[in-house]
């Protein structure tokens, strides 16, 4: 995972915890609001996101050969 998704994924779980703790999302919406703002810490913190498997995508850069 690149640093670039690392940081969209933090200001992602920021902002929906923000607004759960600000009461602007409650209930249903709310919990799955907080449980992706966890997922998004998570992976950010491991710099690896399984959801990427099994379409073989990855945000790390490569250096070029050439």
């Amino acid at each position: 995972m690149g640093s670039t998704d690392r940081l969209v994924r933090l200001i992602a779980a920021a902002v929906l915890s923000i607004l759960y703790f600000m009461g602007v999302l409650s209930g249903t919406i709310g919990a799955i609001a907080l449980v992706v703002a966890a997922i998004f810490l998570l992976t950010s913190f491991v710099s690896f996101c399984p959801a990427y498997l099994p379409f073989g995508i990855s945000t790390c850069k490569t250096k070029e050969e050439g």
